[in-house]
């Protein structure tokens, strides 16, 4: 072993490592730049290099990517890689209460524990983690997606109806188009934009940064307040929360190595689980949801475990464990590297040292992810909102245009977004609808296929309940979504009249006609879905189907438990209705003029204009120079490196 560790540690290697884990945090910091794409782009720079030296590259790349998606996560509450998608749970509530610098910096120290625990896992068990993951079939699948989807116990905003409803409007979002089970087009409506479906990444960026950037313009109040004093990297905070979440950060790197293992489930689905696991188990305040680092700590350390977790089945059987495994696994075809069993036996050296390689490049992390987090906390604090606000927007615009090269992306994003807006003032939260979204595919394959060969075999019930790795997902499954109601089940149980009742008063009218109208709407989705499947064949129907009439059902609960206590979830709508209504309406603008003017002009008319409504404070002439200036270099400046670094084709 050692001559490996001394391979992996050549000056190449070392530069080679520092460089992918840079470059791969910096492209998993913009929102809808995945890791996926980090590898893909920098993919083409590997063809000319030894196969242990491109490993170790692109695996620095993909352990950086994964880790940067939590700078945005934390500082703009919009998750960089769908991976950091329980990290804004926390992330950004610390943010928000100024310890920023702080959860950027235990987002880092957990990301390199799970990255090595997962290295090492791929050191020392990945042949049996290999053949444990091929005990997963389809109803496996299916119930591990439920289970992601357990999480919305706690995501509900103090309304669990309302959160099931969510879940189920991004399950069926994630229905549209091409059905992967029977290759039928659904819910289309006849549009040729729908075909491909919605684009999960550009859903994520719509859902969780629109909102935002429609919030931030209203009220001149700041983003993120800036600390008194410099505070550093707070290493000595950061490792403190570590030890007192020891069990925490074990026990979800485990949870993201066997996750990562399963092919096809990936960082967001060991994110979600580990979080849910954390948060079942947490006993201590912040509350989860309210800025308890645990939350980060779960969420990071899991997702970066995944790296080595997917490299498992990549590696050992030759099947990707990730999105990004299987453009690593391409590059490797490519240079004449056959994956499989055999690999670990004649091309032990390749093998071995990449994986020494990967820890380094896990360790490297460290600084690089601590200096780059620094860099990027300090400017978004410090930064002015009309200048953060139409960067922020530019970079939803193009991120959401990356991912496929499609124009109509970038208006999915930005409808979506308004929806998001809309539903969060009424008390359903973006991220039951973005998990819904998220695990929609991977359930719907799961159900369709385990209802085939049930149906098939003449035991459908047997099929879902009757395997022994189901029956412990549907227990944990339970476990979860019952955990957070546990206080009023043991009160019900016990009878017991000495713990204080939060009496809530009766809405208004006007609130309860609000949330009526909202439960009308989702409704009506349900009734349309139902009528559209009638005339699908029956393996692209039922699974929507099914969703549907389980959202009307819930729909017809919450507008009964309305009438019956009036209780009302929403949030208030504060500052400026003109501003609000500016943003979408600008992002929209720029959308239509891309075909017309083409990407860059459009871009930077979008980033004047945006200026406008987010400047609340007057400015002297020399003020609004260096502020449009400043806007327009950035601009301009990820413009081309999208187009000449990254290869980006802009229309």
């Amino acid at each position: 072993m050692f001559e490996y560790i001394v391979s992996a540690l050549t000056p190449l290697n070392v530069m080679l490592a520092v460089f992918g884990v840079a470059a791969g945090t910096v492209i998993g910091s913009i929102p809808g730049l995945t890791a996926t794409m980090a590898v893909a782009v920098l993919v083409p720079l590997t063809f000319t290099m030894a196969p242990d030296s491109a490993l170790i590259l692109m695996g620095a790349i993909y352990t950086g990517a994964i880790y940067g998606g939590a700078y945005a996560a934390i500082l703009l509450n919009t998750p960089g890689t769908p991976s950091a998608i329980a990290t804004t749970f926390d992330g950004f509530p610390m943010a928000k209460r100024g310890d920023g610098d702080l959860a950027v910096s235990v987002a880092c120290l957990a990301s390199v524990f799970g990255g090595l625990v997962g290295a090492l896992a791929l050191l020392l068990l990945a042949p049996p983690l290999a053949q444990a993951a091929l005990a997963f079939g389809p109803v496996e699948y299916f119930w591990l997606a439920i289970f992601g989807l357990s999480l919305i116990a706690a995501l509900s905003t103090g309304d669990f109806l309302k959160g099931m409803i969510g879940a189920c409007f991004g399950l069926l979002i994630a229905m549209i188009g091409v059905s992967e089970t029977s290759a039928e087009v659904r819910f289309t409506f006849g549009s040729t934009v729908l075909l491909g479906g919605i684009e999960t990444v550009s859903a994520l960026i719509g859902l969780y940064c629109i909102p935002v950037l429609i919030d931030l313009v209203a009220t001149p109040n700041r983003h993120l307040d800036a600390p008194e004093q410099t505070r550093g990297f707070r290493l000595p905070e950061a490792f403190g929360m570590l030890l007192r979440n020891k069990f925490n950060v074990l026990r979800s790197s485990v949870i993201g190595t066997m996750v990562g293992a399963l092919p096809g489930a990936g960082g967001s689905i060991a994110g979600l689980v580990a979080y849910s696991e954390a948060r079942r188990g947490n006993k201590g305040e912040p509350e989860y949801g309210k800025g308890n680092p645990g939350g980060i700590i779960a969420t990071e350390s899991a997702n970066n475990a995944t790296v080595g977790g997917g490299f498992i089945p990549t590696l050992v059987l030759g099947i990707p464990g990730t999105p990004p495994d299987a453009v690593i696994l391409g590059a490797l075809l490519v240079q004449g590297v056959r994956t499989g069993p055999a690999l670990f036996d004649q091309g032990a050296d390749i093998v071995y040292t990449f994986i020494f390689g990967l820890l380094l490049a896990t360790i490297l992390m460290l600084p690089v992810g601590l200096l780059i987090g620094r860099f990027a906390y300090g400017a978004i604090v410090r930064a002015p909102k009309s200048a953060l606000v139409p960067i922020v927007a530019f970079m939803t615009v193009i991120g959401s245009f990356a991912i496929r090269n499609s124009v109509s992306d970038i208006a999915i994003m930005i409808t979506l977004g308004v929806i998001g807006w809309v539903a969060a003032k009424r008390g359903f939260s973006a991220s039951p609808i973005v998990l819904g979204l998220i695990l929609g595919r991977i359930a719907e394959q799961g159900f369709v296929q385990t209802w085939t060969i049930g149906d098939a075999i003449g035991n459908l019930w047997g099929q879902f309940f009757g395997r022994p790795i189901s029956m412990v997902i549907i227990a944990l499954t339970l476990l979860s979504f019952l955990y957070p109601f546990w206080p009023q089940i043991k009160r019900l149980v016990s009878r017991s009249t000495t713990d204080t009742v939060i009496d809530r008063d009766p809405a208004p009218t006007p609130a309860v006609i609000r949330d009526l109208a909202a439960f009308v709407i989702f409704g009506a989705i349900a009734l349309i879905v139902i009528s559209q499947s009638a005339g699908l064949n029956p393996d692209a129907a039922v699974f929507p189907r099914t969703i549907a009439i389980g959202m009307l059902c819930l729909v017809v609960l919450s507008i009964v438990k309305l009438f019956l206590t009036r209780h009302v979830t929403e949030l208030q709508v504060e500052g400026s209705r003109l501003r609000m209504i500016a943003v979408p309406m600008l992002m929209f603008g720029a959308v239509a003029l891309i075909p017309v003017l083409g990407f860059e002009i459009s871009a930077l008319l979008l980033g004047v204009a945006l200026v406008f409504p987010s400047q609340h404070d007057s400015f002297t002439p020399r003020g609004w120079f260096y502020l449009l200036l400043g806007v327009i270099v950035t601009i301009l400046s990820v413009t081309l490196l999208f187009g000449r670094v990254l290869g980006v084709p802009l229309p």
